[in-house]
């Protein structure tokens, strides 16, 4: 064994004693370590000949390479919807990568863990409400949970013709209607060779909705003239979280042959507070849906799950699967991960998800989303009151869609932004409504309190001061 590997076995323990301790000190300091940061690596290291060994790789992290680390997993770190870290899914995390288990097979190939998998899948049913009828798993980010659900309506839009997309390629154009899709849907059909610009758009409601407008739906649909197509709808638009009209939607799935595909990577968690449940109702009738896990579960980066209605199984396995390794066995016969999603290597990511769901339960998610919705209310209210800023849209869940108002608020939201997040005490992100520049905050974190509200609303008072 390498000298350098074995004096590390040797002393594992006082190893992860010190990456625990450092660990410990930065989630005790989450409050006051900067939100952002200036620190660069002046160059790049070359690579060792023999090697630091691991305490020594330790000490060079932490010289050249912590100063870079922000607190996206604190408080006020409210950009691109990003949750925290709860205890327990810190603790799953760090056995999933101990344990470093193939999360592909539930039985007969070895590693079984993905058992735990399937469980944790029941767990999220139950969280959202939906029927056990979905079989879903776990993948990176909302990008590939929409590219396996979308993989899998091009295979059954191949299927409605005669056609096998998945083994010969897309033969014939695919109509995907939509109103308000995420980028990341459209990713999505760039790489499947569906088409990114391939969409007919749908109008949006009236009234500052980023919702379909169902009368105009109505009208595209008749216009396809019986032809079979995709429908992305939204559950929580990126900058208003506005939600389609699932019930409705669900009543034009009875009478018409589509795909219906419902992107819910955070707007579903409104399942977990009977306040807001009601924007979701009907949204079990989906073929698909997308949940991110990394943001309102609260769990580690690269966390996603897909939801498939079990009707679609051969489907998904024509469109996944392995079929020229037969060391692998029957795909229909044997489930194994391997033939239901796009990766063939995969770590236990539903661990962490597993403990904070059983650590926490229904009653701590109603908590955590009910909590970041009032902060969300309570940042829009004053963002209403306050005269130096407007809001663009209502705060319908828990994101706050603003902007500078006055004359000159449009000319100074970009210095604006900057400077608040320069004080290292909030992160926001800009964004763009109905031709206005703005600003989003998205409340995802657990850690979040309304004494942070209350600080960040300070700094922006008093950075509004000084740019007008």
């Amino acid at each position: 064994m390498n000298h350098q590997l074995d004096k590390d076995a040797a002393a594992l323990q006082q190893l992860l004693d010190s990456v625990k301790e450092q660990g410990l000190d930065y989630l005790r300091t989450l409050d006051t370590r900067p939100t952002s940061t200036n620190a660069r690596i002046s160059e790049y290291q070359h690579l060792p000949h023999h090697g630091l060994g691991a305490e020594g790789a330790l000490q060079a992290f932490n010289q050249r390479l912590e100063p870079l680390i922000v607190a996206s997993s604190g408080p006020r770190y409210w950009g691109f919807v990003t949750g925290g870290t709860t205890p327990a899914a810190i603790a799953g995390d760090w056995l999933a990568t101990l344990y470093d288990q193939n999360t592909q097979s539930v039985k007969g190939n070895g590693d079984n863990s993905a058992q735990i998998e399937m469980e944790t899948m029941q767990l999220l049913l139950e969280l959202f409400e939906l029927p056990q009828n979905y079989l879903g798993g776990f993948v990176t980010g909302a990008t590939m949970s929409n590219f396996t659900a979308l993989a899998v309506a091009r295979q059954w839009i191949g299927a409605q013709k005669g056609l096998d997309f998945a083994k010969d390629g897309v033969t014939t154009p695919i109509k995907v209607l939509t109103a308000t899709p995420h980028s990341s849907a459209l990713k999505s059909l760039a790489l499947l060779g569906i088409g990114s610009s391939n969409i007919v758009k749908v109008n949006v409601a009236e009234g500052n909705r980023e919702a379909i407008d169902l009368n105009d739906l109505n009208t595209q649909i008749n216009l396809l003239q019986g032809e079979p197509f995709l429908l992305i709808s939204s559950g929580g638009t990126v900058n208003t979280v506005d939600f389609d009209d699932f019930e409705a939607i669900a009543q034009l799935k009875a009478k018409h042959n589509f795909w219906w595909h419902i992107d819910a990577a955070f707007g579903g968690f409104a399942a977990c507070s009977p306040t807001y449940k009601h924007l979701i109702n009907g949204w079990d009738k989906a073929d698909s849906i997308t949940v991110d896990c990394h943001k309102w579960l609260n769990v580690p980066y690269e966390s996603a799950v897909f939801l498939i209605q079990e009707k679609h199984r051969n489907l998904q396995v024509e469109t996944f699967q392995n079929s020229n390794a037969p060391y692998l066995g029957d795909p229909l016969e044997n489930f194994t991960y391997l033939n239901f999603l796009p990766e063939n290597s995969r770590r236990l990511k539903a661990l962490p998800a597993w403990f904070t769901l059983m650590a926490y339960g229904k009653e701590g998610y109603r908590d955590m989303v009910e909590n970041n919705i009032r902060h969300a209310q309570q940042f829009g209210a004053f963002i209403k009151a306050d005269d130096s800023f407007e809001l663009l849209a209502p705060v319908r869940l828990n994101t706050v869609c603003f902007t500078l108002s006055g004359t000159e608020g449009q000319a100074n939201v970009t210095a604006f932004l900057q400077a608040v997040n320069d004080t290292g005490q909030v992160f926001m992100t800009p964004t763009v409504y109905q031709g206005k520049k703005g600003i989003r905050a998205a409340f995802v974190n657990w850690r979040t309190t309304s004494k942070d509200i209350e600080m960040v609303t300070e700094i922006m008072k008093n950075i509004f001061l000084k740019i007008r």
